[in-house]
């Protein structure tokens, strides 16, 4: 042990190494402590061999980790998961003309709060307001950074020291730890909850107004199911007790809907404008996920009660920046203007895309790997079924189409990390002991890229 850490080089010598004059000396002198270190510590722990080239062992290391800080650490990768609103893979992809506008707003200068016509300072807010006023029906829109963050504005602004009542059935937790026990606390809000974790009824919420209840809030569970003898009150029985009590109705929808997604042979699940039609006063949800939108929490609802929440000094701290803003105004334009919103949206196009038409692409990616890959794998193409993902319609599974692979020499597991080690990395699923490349979250683009890289990577 002691002769190898007599052999490790100094810093001073080795930066003087002609394979880093490529890299900034500040950073090959960093990167070459941090992995001394990590050498003496394998030496010390006796996990180095003895036999080793120390120097050659740091060098190497270190260039693998220059390597890995050069390159992006955010960057594509192919989702072959069939998870189409793949929390972990960034949710929904965008469209292209949505990049395109993106560039021109945010490649330069734009008139984020500028008023063009009077030439004075403009609201941030105004054209995004607009657009969501006319797809949802609601009197005013503001947006936030996440819906997370919709939620603390709504209770900050109306329930700070006040009772929240909340149906025990809809006490819910999002991804990341988030619970709605938690952001209520978190506001200085008192929570009420009634009824039972499967049934609730109007009489419940009735029970429990007093004069120091400020919201009836119902808490849309979408990445969950609670079935067979369960029953909660309808968001039109909460708004007209929320009327008679003049308190207000709140629904916080997680993922909000424009399309009727019966039209895919999916569930019925409320859309945004329909819960707008009840009456409710707010109304809350996620700009991506089944929008296909940019992350950002969109609030609207009665005028009345958004213009409090615009003068909350919390909304600024939550504001959204011109590339959210960017992204959110071309997704609402394609959903107002286009003919045909549903062909443009990729979220949207996933989902209803037939299994004819994947089994066309699989096909084509099925005959291009048999020719890449080495006679060692063996490929299927199956039936599969694809999941909308995002906490989405829990437990609704869509007909699909994969490649599976096999091989009786290597795990699924090292398949799949040779398929993620791939660049762009392909991103596949495991089942049934075997690799499952799903082409309903895999487009049309990516086949040549998954054939060029499996060539060499497997």
């Amino acid at each position: 042990m002691k002769n190898l850490l007599r052999e490790i080089p100094g810093i001073d010598k080795m930066v003087k190494n002609a394979c880093f004059k490529k890299y900034p000396d500040k950073l090959v002198i960093q990167t070459l402590r941090s992995t001394t270190n990590k050498i003496r510590e394998n030496i010390i722990n006796q996990t180095m061999k003895n036999d080793v080239d120390i120097e050659k062992v740091i060098t190497k290391e270190t260039l693998v980790e220059l390597e890995k800080v050069k390159s992006n650490n955010l960057r594509k990768v192919i989702n072959a998961t069939g998870v189409i609103l793949n929390t972990n893979l960034g949710r929904s992809p965008v469209q292209v003309s949505v990049l395109k506008n993106l560039i021109e707003t945010a490649g330069g200068y734009s008139n984020l709060e500028f008023d063009i016509e009077t030439g004075e300072r403009g609201d941030r807010h105004s054209s995004i307001e607009k657009l969501l006023k006319d797809i949802t029906g609601a009197e005013d829109a503001i947006v936030v950074n996440n819906n997370a963050a919709a939620v603390l504005l709504i209770l900050d602004t109306f329930a700070k020291h006040k009772e929240v009542i909340v149906s025990r059935g809809e006490l819910i937790e999002i991804g990341g730890s988030f619970r709605l026990p938690d952001i209520l606390k978190k506001s200085d809000c008192k929570l009420v909850e009634v009824g039972t974790t499967n049934r609730t009824y109007i009489e419940d919420f009735e029970n429990k107004i007093t004069k120091k209840t400020a919201l009836l809030f119902k808490a849309h569970t979408s990445n969950y199911k609670i079935l067979g003898f369960a029953h909660n009150p309808s968001l039109k029985e909460l708004v007209t007790l929320g009327n008679k009590n003049n308190v207000i109705v709140v629904e916080d929808v997680g993922s909000g809907l424009f399309v009727d997604f019966t039209k895919f042979d999916l569930p019925y699940e409320p859309t945004v404008q329909e819960i707008i039609n009840t009456g409710v006063d707010i109304v809350s949800f996620s700009g991506d996920k089944l929008l296909g939108g940019s992350q950002c929490g969109v609030i609207v609802g009665k005028k009345i009660y958004v213009e409090k929440l615009k003068k909350n000094p919390l909304f600024r701290a939550l504001r959204v920046g011109k590339l959210t803003l960017s992204c959110l105004e071309s997704i609402l334009r394609t959903y107002l203007y286009d003919e045909d919103p549903v062909s443009k949206i990729p979220i949207l196009s996933m989902i209803k895309e037939p299994v004819s038409s994947l089994k066309l692409r699989a096909k084509k990616l099925y005959n291009g790997l048999l020719k890449t890959l080495d006679k060692k794998y063996q490929l299927k193409i199956e039936n599969s079924e694809s999941e909308i993902g995002g906490g989405a319609y829990p437990g609704v599974k869509i007909p699909s189409i994969a490649i599976t692979i096999t091989s009786t020499k290597e795990s699924p597991n090292s398949i799949s990390k040779n398929l993620r080690k791939c660049e762009p990395s392909i991103i596949s699923r495991i089942t049934d002991n075997k690799v499952w490349l799903d082409l309903r979250t895999i487009f049309e683009e990516d086949i040549n890229l998954i054939l060029r890289e499996t060539k060499t990577k497997l």
